[in-house]
């Protein structure tokens, strides 16, 4: 799975320009938390609703009402955004992605080509893309398992299934207790969750968690 499959498109972008209340209506009216910035079609900055809301005035300011509004109608994005992106492209692996964003702490990049913004993969696409990896919004009998990490096993386990007609919903493979084995999150369609046991038990190491 690619980046371009799962990114936000169209991309929602500001103008650096842009006083910080209208950003930050813009993006509750779009139900955005962060924003490229853009400026004559070329990327300049990102900005999300944390670096405008913390640019406000605090709530226990002394000033009044007209005094912040004024105040705030001359701070504008560039101002607030940051301006070093990384970014990233269409055809960069899904994974990747997440790792750069996990690896940097950061919560969405641009999705560039030719030089131009044509999405962005955030937070939330990978968690889509989480739910259907382990099946979540499918029904089905849920099994964790603990493996030897050793060659074979996951056919093991797919034969066992298959041979009592089973179908995988989803399938995911972890990281284990130790470098010697493997956790294995399954959903199985089709079995009850006693078939599931008797069928996966002569072929794992432990079953974690079974459950319907």
């Amino acid at each position: 799975m690619l980046v371009g499959e799962r990114m936000s498109k169209p991309v929602i972008t500001i103008s650096p320009s842009m006083p910080i209340t209208e950003a930050l209506n813009l993006m509750k009216k779009e139900r955005i938390r962060r924003a490229p910035i853009v400026k004559d079609g070329k990327l300049v900055g990102i900005v999300s609703d944390k670096d405008l809301l913390n640019a406000s005035p605090s709530p226990v300011t002394t000033l009044s009402i007209w005094e912040m509004n004024y105040l705030l109608s001359k701070v504008t994005v560039s101002e607030v955004m940051t301006a070093n992106v990384m970014t990233i492209t269409e055809d960069t692996p899904i994974e990747q992605a997440a790792r750069v964003m996990v690896d940097n702490k950061i919560g969405g990049l641009p999705v560039m080509r030719d030089g131009h913004v044509v999405g962005i993969i955030t937070e939330t696409d990978l968690f889509k893309v989480f739910l259907e990896l382990l099946g979540a919004r499918e029904p089905g009998v849920r099994v964790t398992v603990l493996i030897e990490d050793q060659p074979g096993v996951l056919a093991q386990i797919t034969e066992a299934i298959s041979e009592k007609k089973g179908n995988f919903v989803s399938f995911g493979q972890f990281t284990g207790e130790n470098p010697s084995n493997k956790i294995v999150t399954f959903k199985v369609r089709g079995m009850s969750p006693d078939d599931v046991r008797d069928a996966i038990n002569p072929v794992v190491k432990e079953i974690l968690d079974l459950r319907s």
